[in-house]
């Protein structure tokens, strides 16, 4: 699969728990983006299709995923998707349970996902759970990304997110990956091609071989990190695989049967504070931005402060990966960024690491 370097400029195309590299052009005939935000955006296309029956069960499927959150929204969003201008979602992945319960858990995964209409491309920048931030409200002066969601819900990962590289963030999605199984088992499994051997839990594949996935098989194959030898990083970009695959294979599918079990593995499994209406006009007006994906990742290096490990990102990264987003979001480089976000004090203390995402 041919890829490039990234440049936005072109237009080529809540209980509390315990415990860039470059942007690559990944060109889908059918796909939108590997969160399952969008796979709800393209089979809501799909369930139209189907006509009035399917159309209010799809309605009635998406209302209940509706979480209207406390987020304090730094532009006009109505207006953004009005004008049909970029727009951003920080997508998170849990892996706790059914989402609503007290005990919320941390966010494995988080993803921004810009979509630039004009450029008919859909940006994804990922950032490693074990990122080190400041947390607004926190007792702690520093903690890693991913405990955000669990001090202060939905609302305080995307001001961290927001604060750690000076963008706007216009929806949210909380997605519980748990789910994953249920919508790999309701598209009837995914093929993926293993980038390395390894067998955890109910996944056992071997490096470059092509392999059926399950729902079950999937769900491990997405979950496993010790083995893999860029951690996170790696566990990343399979996490991306299977739901780029999942996303092929569910805007595939005709049989209306196949399309409920969809819908209904999606109950429980998702929050976003993304009406219907906005999905309605998102598919409408930025259903181009398939045509082609390009991501990075905020890189960062290894370090153990006061007996915690941490990703630490230097303030050269931030400011590059915040320059790459606002440039697809159509916005000016930051001025504002500051190394205290995640206490990196002197920059030359850190380097960061050279494409270690593997994407």
């Amino acid at each position: 699969m041919a890829s490039n370097n990234f440049d936005p400029n072109q237009n080529n195309q809540p209980t509390r728990r315990s415990d860039y590299s470059h942007f690559k052009r990944r060109k889908k005939h059918r796909g939108l983006l590997w969160s399952i935000l969008i796979v709800v955006l393209i089979l809501l296309t799909g369930g139209i299709a189907y006509g009035y029956h399917a159309y209010n069960q799809a309605k009635k499927t998406f209302d209940n995923t509706f979480q209207a959150g406390q987020t304090n929204k730094l532009r006009n969003v109505d207006d953004v998707i009005k004008q049909g201008k970029p727009f951003s979602i920080l997508l998170m992945g849990t892996d706790t349970g059914a989402l609503g319960r007290n005990d919320v858990g941390r966010t494995d995964t988080l993803i921004v996902a810009t979509i630039n209409p004009k450029k008919e491309t859909a940006y994804l920048t990922s950032i490693p759970r074990d990122t080190r931030v400041q947390v607004k409200g926190d007792s702690q002066p520093y903690e890693k990304i991913n405990a955000a969601y669990t001090i202060g819900g939905p609302a305080a990962s995307v001001s961290t997110v927001e604060n750690l590289l000076d963008i706007p963030i216009d929806f949210y999605a909380i997605v519980n990956m748990g789910g994953l199984e249920r919508m790999v088992n309701a598209v009837g499994g995914v093929d993926v091609v293993p980038p390395m051997t390894f067998h955890y839990g109910n996944a056992n594949v071997v490096k470059g071989q092509k392999i059926h996935l399950n729902g079950k098989e999937a769900l491990d194959y997405s979950r496993m990190r010790e083995e893999d030898p860029l951690g996170d990083y790696g566990r990343q970009r399979r996490q991306r695989q299977v739901l780029q695959k999942l996303v092929v294979k569910g805007v595939g599918i005709t049989s209306i049967p196949r399309y409920k079990q969809i819908l209904t593995s999606l109950n429980g499994n998702m929050k976003t504070d993304m009406t219907f209406n906005d999905m309605l006009a998102i598919r409408t007006k930025y259903g181009n931005a398939s045509h082609h994906i390009k991501s990075q990742t905020l890189q960062g290096q290894d370090a153990m402060i006061n007996g915690v490990s941490y990703q630490v990102a230097p303030l050269s990264e931030l400011q590059k990966v915040s320059n790459n987003i606002r440039h697809t979001l159509d916005l000016n480089e930051s001025s504002k960024l500051s190394s205290s976000s995640t206490g990196t004090g002197d920059d030359s203390n850190y380097t960061s690491s050279s494409n270690s995402s593997g994407y």
